[in-house]
């Protein structure tokens, strides 16, 4: 019987025939360190699931829903960790090391966050989204938030709905304790600040959060989102 692996990596997917195929190479050596990789696609209607054949430890089916892939992906995971992580998201070279280390003293974190894209202010937003999450303990998708497991099963895990899933489950997370918050870097894609323009997707996202803060239902921030 195959050893338990220390670290379960699940990937949601949706559409992501352009990225998947580069994200799962960078992972090939945490895999060849006992890592699991598990993608999640919820209906990709390009050839995202031909692309990730045979570059993860599965590759299952799930319902649409961030959230609802997630869960599923760990559902199936073997790892006494799991560590959630975007398509368009890369891991530092030592994450598995950082990792392990910072769950030492701590039941869950998220990494610090590099934007990579055209607009001259993402370094400025990279920088203000690692500071906040500093001061609140509220990690965000893009941060590559990872979790004891059974910290994350007495939680209950993500939260069924389409939006703020990260920020209910660190919430949720925050009540047994602050995240290890990592100076190592992951490095996510700017896609959606220069394809909506920097300033504009700031001010959306900083509304759309100050709303959910307010009691906002997330089916209507999803679709103000969109």
């Amino acid at each position: 019987m195959p050893d338990t692996p220390r670290l379960s990596i699940v990937v949601p997917m949706l559409d992501e025939a352009g990225q998947i195929g580069a994200l799962l190479a960078s992972l090939s050596p945490l895999r060849a360190q006992g890592v699991e990789v598990i993608v999640v696609d919820g209906g990709s209607r390009d050839d995202s699931v031909a692309a990730a054949q045979g570059h993860a430890d599965a590759v299952l089916k799930g319902q649409r829903g961030r959230a609802r892939q997630m869960n599923h992906g760990a559902a199936q995971a073997r790892g006494a960790v799991l560590l959630f992580l975007h398509a368009d998201t890369r891991l530092p070279p030592d994450a598995l090391a950082a990792v392990q280390q910072a769950l030492v003293r701590r039941v869950w974190g998220r990494f610090d966050v590099r934007i990579v894209g055209h607009s001259a202010m993402l370094p400025v937003v990279a920088a203000l989204m690692n500071l906040r999450s500093r001061l609140t303990g509220i990690a965000t998708g893009d941060q590559a938030l990872f979790v004891r497991r059974e910290a994350f099963d007495a939680v209950g895990g993500f939260p069924d709905q389409p939006l703020m899933e990260d920020i209910e489950l660190s919430r949720r997370l925050r009540a047994l304790g602050r995240p290890a918050c990592l100076r190592a870097r992951v490095a996510t894609s700017g896609r959606r600040w220069d394809t909506r323009g920097a300033w504009r997707t700031i001010w959306l996202m900083w509304r759309l959060r100050w709303r959910y803060w307010r009691g906002a239902a997330p089916d209507v921030l999803a679709r103000d989102y969109r």
